[in-house]
């Protein structure tokens, strides 16, 4: 039995691909790693190990913050383009249902197998097909998304490196936060879509199914459940990235019935400002190594060895940042918490305002991009002050952590070639 659970595992990993964009290595990363701004704050009086009040902290930013400017500073324009999976229309509460699982199981390869393949059987035919149909419907918007984020890493690019349109300065905040608010709107369509779906769905179980889903809930911990199911999608000939799709929501439907407005709202500290290479800076030394595993305080003691090589005056300006980026960041928790309270009407029964929804996720996108332009500013300001032997205590550190230019883009996690992005002036005053 033990041999059959394996190969379930090793074929979950090899599915999720498209929609969470990674490849096999990286799902073991992301399955096997804990938030990476772990430490004795991070553990809460209430029981629960991760919450949203550790993640927004000043303690658990700042250190993101450093780690970020240590990504971009010693990294590259095909670096930043890596993005792990998990980080688009994050609404249903899986991260929080991760990261607090009471067995423990959160970050194990076979978490997301056993949530799947136990809502899949207790799932009609019909059900799953919603699940199939709504899946072909996703791929174009999640790729667009992934996508959309290259000519903010390549904005943020010429400015460390000085290759400024004539006659500009530097970024320009307003345009940033345009672009980001456009991108946010593609990410509010899949996030209304997808609720949308799991709506439908729990709405059209029956009174058996709902009691099955309800002991579920009640055995504490995904640790509990039956573990030795059999794939309900074999047989069913789908392409592989909706088989990924289908795999995605079935695990992800659970956590958003499962948890309440709280858990759609967490994050993890490194949920924003991703266009700095350091997604890429901590996952990439594991890829093609599935025995590998990242240590659980490299965010913390990384950006820490950064701020130690700066002088007082660089130490104090990269530290500002969370000054900065404090009211972007406590609107995004007032937009997340709206818009999690909008989708789960859905959850009821009743109908999202898709407008609604779409306006607040613009909004989203703007104070993204704010704290993103506090990134970007201030990192090209601090790396363009640094000395001779700075950049080179820098570059050791980050090649300590393993470090390698990648040769050319990531579409999330997925190796591509480096796409035609379009021209960046625009972003610059």
């Amino acid at each position: 039995m033990k041999n059959r659970n394996y190969v379930y595992t090793i074929l979950v990993i090899f599915l999720m691909l498209l929609i969470n964009q990674c490849t096999p290595e990286e799902l073991l990363i992301e399955e096997a790693s804990p938030t990476s701004n772990s430490g004795p704050a991070a553990v809460a009086a209430t029981g629960d190990q991760y919450i949203l009040e550790q993640a927004i902290s000043d303690e658990a930013q700042g250190n993101t913050i450093a780690f970020d400017g240590l990504g971009f500073m010693t990294g590259s324009l095909g670096s930043q383009t890596f993005l792990p999976p998990g980080k688009v229309a994050d609404y249903s509460g899986f991260q929080y249902l991760r990261d607090n699982d009471p067995t423990q199981l959160g970050h194990n390869t076979s978490f997301v197998t056993i949530i799947a393949f136990n809502i899949l059987h207790l799932l009609t035919t019909q059900q799953i097909g919603m699940f199939v149909t709504r899946a072909n419907e996703q791929i174009s918007q999640i790729n667009e998304f992934g996508y959309k984020r290259f000519p903010l890493c390549k904005a943020f690019r010429r400015l460390i490196n000085g290759e400024l349109p004539t006659g500009t300065s530097g970024l320009s905040m307003d345009a940033v936060m345009a672009y980001t608010s456009d991108l946010y709107r593609v990410d509010g369509l899949i996030s209304y879509n997808r609720a949308q779906l799991f709506g439908k769905v729990i709405n059209s179980m029956s009174t058996i199914q709902k009691e099955k889903l309800d002991a579920l809930k009640k055995l504490n911990g995904i640790g509990n459940w039956d573990a030795t199911l059999s794939n309900p999608l074999d047989g069913l000939n789908l392409q592989q990235d909706v088989n990924v799709a289908v795999m995605t929501y079935a695990s992800e439907m659970y956590a958003w019935y499962a948890g309440t407005v709280k858990s759609d709202v967490y994050f993890c500290p490194e949920r924003h400002g991703t266009y700095f290479g350091s997604f890429y800076l901590k996952d990439w030394p594991a890829m093609g190594n599935p025995n590998y595993t990242i240590n659980e305080k490299m965010t913390a003691d990384a950006g820490q060895n950064l701020i130690s090589i700066l002088d007082t005056k660089q130490a104090a300006q990269l530290k500002g940042i969370v000054d900065l980026q404090r009211t972007a960041l406590t609107e995004l928790v007032q937009k997340r918490t709206a818009i999690s309270m909008e989708l789960r009407k859905f959850l009821a029964a009743g109908i999202a305002d898709s407008a609604s929804v779409i306006a607040l996720s613009k909004r989203y996108g703007e104070m993204d991009g704010q704290l993103s332009y506090f990134y970007a500013t201030n990192f090209a300001q601090i790396y363009k002050s640094l000395t001779s032997d700075q950049k080179a205590k820098v570059i050791a550190l980050s090649g300590s952590l393993g470090y390698i230019s990648p040769s050319g883009a990531f579409l999330y996690s997925q190796p591509i070639a480096m796409p035609e992005i379009i021209n960046t002036d625009f972003m610059f005053k």
